[in-house]
């Protein structure tokens, strides 16, 4: 029997994640609990379509003319891919198989064992979200402890994987030079990371909360400045990485 995977939905002209032209599957379900999520109706898995591998190869098929010649390719994205690891593991072979690039966006709470460990050997480029260096305030916000996830970046390094950091700046959660340094110092540990992009908060998920009928956790926070988001890159910027 064909394996199949519970999906969010597609985008078949993704400009944000990764290089180039990308075609976006967005998986459903998540382990993180992160309280400015702008993808809430990607938590559970009740709300899916479950589709299998040959019908999204055939839908990546249809879209390589236009994604091909930009250097683009694939990404596995969510809520968290990995928690259908087995599903990425073999979308990702197939998709290297023909020659598309594979990038992985993903939160980084996964041990690499079994699928996950699959997953990252057919993987091209991962995009690492790392949400806070505190673990306390992490287990706040986001739900869950930030040791795995450091734990994740230490085996991309080990394996020479290309990576690039992502790390959403929220007002009054990591806007501040401190932590943007702690930060900076921990990513520029790693060879491997070839980009560094600090994302300004943004409110265009509130609505998804609100048609849950949950209350949004973060309600009132305004974006940052673009001022803030430049002391910000700057400080990241003196520690050797390459942030846009």
């Amino acid at each position: 029997m064909e394996c199949t995977a519970g999906i969010h939905s597609f985008e078949s002209m993704g400009t944000v994640d990764g290089p180039g032209i990308r075609y976006v599957i967005f998986f459903q379900g998540c382990p993180l609990r992160c309280k400015f999520c702008h993808n809430r109706d990607t938590w559970t898995t009740r709300h899916s379509r479950s589709y299998t591998l040959s019908h999204i190869m055939q839908n990546i098929r249809r879209a390589r003319p236009y994604f091909q010649g930009s250097g683009g390719g694939v990404t596995a994205t969510g809520g968290e891919p990995l928690l259908q690891a087995g599903f990425v593991a073999e979308l990702f072979r197939a998709c290297q198989a023909e020659g598309i690039h594979t990038a992985l966006d993903t939160s980084g709470y996964a041990a690499v064992q079994g699928p996950v460990a699959e997953v990252l050997d057919h993987t091209d480029l991962v995009l690492l979200d790392i949400k806070h260096m505190d673990d306390e305030i992490h287990r706040e916000y986001i739900g869950v402890p930030n040791t795995r996830v450091f734990e994740f970046m230490r085996e991309l390094d080990r394996r020479s994987l290309p990576v690039w950091v992502r790390h959403v700046i929220v007002p009054g959660y990591t806007d501040d030079l401190a932590h943007a340094d702690r930060f900076g110092h921990f990513v520029s540990q790693f060879p491997s990371v070839q980009r560094v992009e600090l994302l300004p908060y943004h409110e265009m998920g509130v609505h998804k909360w609100e048609a849950l009928g949950e209350q949004y956790p973060l309600k009132g926070v305004q974006p940052p400045s673009d001022e803030v988001m430049q002391q910000l890159r700057t400080v990241v910027a003196e520690r050797g990485l390459p942030v846009v």
